[in-house]
């Protein structure tokens, strides 16, 4: 469930982080369920547990998960809308960053369009 790419450029902890973001936008992971504890998941990983307790910390500072005491660590009730302003951030940034860069405002849309098309979605 919790696949990552060892041999891949990005840090362990940031695609357990985007994973378990995937998850939950998809409802594999629902508001509640309970993750893996650092160990285990660790374990299951072949990672080091620092490597998990740092994208749980970061999941838990964006409010994706919380995590209770001697209990474990859960998936949010409200982390649908924190998704969705997280990536806005992020595609507002990356526009402006492609704004600075030289990109016009047609050759974004084309660019977005074409996301779209890959992922098989009409707009």
């Amino acid at each position: 469930m919790f696949d990552i790419d060892l041999q891949s450029r990005t840090p362990i902890y940031e695609q357990l982080y985007k994973r378990v973001v995937e998850l939950t936008v998809k409802k594999q992971l629902r508001p509640n369920d309970r993750l893996p504890s650092v160990r285990e998941l660790a374990k299951e990983l072949g990672v080091n547990p620092n490597t998990v307790s740092k994208a749980f910390q970061n999941l838990e500072r964006d409010g994706i998960i919380y995590s209770l005491a001697g209990r474990g660590s859960f998936i949010s009730n409200k982390n649908g809308d924190i998704i969705k302003q997280n990536a806005a951030d992020n595609f507002k940034a990356a526009a402006k960053e492609a704004m600075t860069a030289g990109l016009s405002s047609e050759e974004m849309t084309e660019i977005v369009n074409k996301v779209f098309q890959d992922r098989g979605i009409k707009n």
